[in-house]
């Protein structure tokens, strides 16, 4: 209960909070004014009271408040929205009922992508909203330290901080939050190493790219439950481990591209079955491609442009029957037989600036010549010619049309939603509608639900789908599955790019 000198304020209950706008006069008390001793002086205005719908919402509310008031550019005009008791209203914000109480109502997801919002720190925020399950903030310009008090959030499982200001070493604090899977904190200024644990700890989802982490790959890289890998645009050296074996039914994606990586393909890479996208292109990996690649049946993506590999390159692999784009171009492949000319042919394969000189836009004999006088040694010699699996004798390709460039594509993003769509154009061109969030959900507490299962109007999707497109300058563009719960059309937001947009 408030008192002011006479004058009591009744008391209200936990829905209720009570900001007053009270003028403060010296040597006037308020039961004076009552009592018409200064007639000059107005009585106190009427206190204004936030009727809101859940107690936890009235405890988050003094939050965003002070967060509010820390943002010093808000160039769409989003916080204007953060005002009254309606929080599940304001833009940005989601509600639903939390795990622990299916009648409350609670802040569960927050969704702050292309915001562009300016603010010096996130501390005091999202560590003090204990309901949260998702935060994405992807393309703002927020800074700062991430507080140890985020580990405290039992139902945070993804962080999305990504296309920021963040700067200085990787934010430990993050691997204490206890059921984190999904985290994004690409697009930043973090340098330093990446602590091993980070492959312990159980993540679905690690997009670490475009930073400046400069180290070798850890180890334990194998010891990963993430399907989803992105360690791109880095100072990542030295060989892939031979421990990526251990993460061979897990990894889907795993892009390195444009990085320092030295040393031979690993043989193991052919036992990681689930695999669906491999992308190592842009660095100083050599060698001959290991026969063992021709095991992976679900591959779609392979690029390797831009290395120093060399030799043939294995029917085997040609023989895939799931690619859709193999990229070989810029290295010193000497030989290739005739599936994989078939590819050529049909656009799947890219085998330009190599030097097999009976195909157009190879490299000059001079060029060739002095790359194959260097020496060049690779562990395990014999294992490059091993299959450790029984391969199809005839390969069958899905239809794709004359040339399939999965490059120098836009990249169309509806934000909020978290579906990844497909559609054909007439050069059966594939365009990627992604997303990075499982946001503006319908259905019971489907914030909360990480088996991220439904449908859309497109078609049903099931749980780990997940797609990649990129242009050859443009960060690589994922996405994680709808939730259950996400049918309803009416949800579809347009949205800008995630990221930063493609020059050509």
């Amino acid at each position: 209960m408030y008192q002011m000198g006479s004058i009591s304020l009744c008391s209200k209950s936990l829905l209720h909070i009570s900001i007053l706008f009270l003028p403060c006069f010296i040597g006037v008390t308020y039961c004076q004014k009552f009592q018409g001793l200064s007639p000059l002086i107005s009585p106190p205005l009427i206190p204004e009271i936030l009727n809101f719908l859940d107690q936890r919402l009235s405890s988050v509310y003094p939050i965003i408040q002070v967060f509010k008031d820390t943002i010093t550019s808000d160039p769409f005009n989003i916080t204007e929205t953060w005002v009254g008791p309606d929080i599940c209203n304001y833009k940005g914000f989601y509600c639903t009922s939390p795990p622990d109480n299916k009648s409350a109502v609670a802040l569960a997801s927050i969704d702050f992508n292309g915001f562009q919002l300016s603010a010096t720190a996130l501390d005091g925020f999202i560590d003090q909203l204990p309901d949260l399950a998702l935060f994405h903030a992807n393309s703002n310009k927020f800074s700062g330290t991430i507080s140890p008090k985020i580990t405290k959030l039992p139902f945070l499982y993804e962080l999305d901080i990504s296309n920021n200001n963040f700067h200085g070493s990787f934010p430990m604090e993050i691997l204490g939050i206890p059921g984190l899977s999904f985290l994004d904190i690409r697009f930043n200024f973090f340098t330093g190493t990446v602590p091993p644990q980070v492959f312990t700890k159980g993540l679905d989802v690690l997009f670490l790219n475009n930073n400046n982490f400069s180290q070798k790959l850890p180890e334990n890289l194998g010891s990963t439950t993430v399907r989803y890998l992105t360690l791109a645009n880095n100072k990542f050296i030295g060989p892939i481990p031979r421990s990526i074996i251990k993460a061979s039914a897990t990894l889907r994606e795993v892009l390195l591209l444009n990085n320092l990586l030295t040393g031979c393909l690993p043989y193991e890479l052919g036992f990681l079955r689930e695999l669906v996208l491999f992308d190592a292109g842009n660095n100083l990996l050599t060698g001959p491609l290991p026969s063992s690649l021709g095991c992976l049946a679900k591959l779609e993506q392979f690029n390797l442009t831009g290395n120093l590999l060399y030799g043939q390159v294995p029917e085997v692999v040609c023989a895939l029957g799931n690619l859709v784009n193999l990229s070989l171009s810029s290295n010193y492949f000497t030989e290739l037989g005739p599936t994989c000319r078939k590819l050529v042919n049909s656009g799947v394969l890219d085998i330009k600036k190599n030097c097999i000189h009976d195909l157009p836009d190879q490299r000059s004999v001079l060029e060739c010549d002095a790359f194959s006088l260097q020496p060049r040694d690779c562990p395990n010699p014999a294992s490059f010619s091993l299959i450790p699996c029984k391969v199809p004798s005839s390969p069958s390709h899905p239809s794709i049309g004359p040339k399939r460039n999965l490059y120098h594509v836009w990249i169309l993003i509806l934000q909020s939603i978290g579906a990844y769509l497909r559609i054909t154009e007439s050069q059966s061109t594939q365009v990627c509608m992604s997303l990075l969030v499982h946001l503006a959900l319908t259905g019971p507490s489907a914030m909360y639900n990480r088996d991220h299962e439904g449908s859309t109007e497109y078609g049903a999707w099931e749980a780990g789908d997940a797609r990649y497109e990129a242009t050859r300058d443009y960060d690589l563009l994922y996405t994680i599955p709808i939730p259950k719960g996400w049918e309803d059309p009416s949800f579809h937001q347009t949205g800008g790019i995630i990221g930063k947009q493609p020059t050509s």
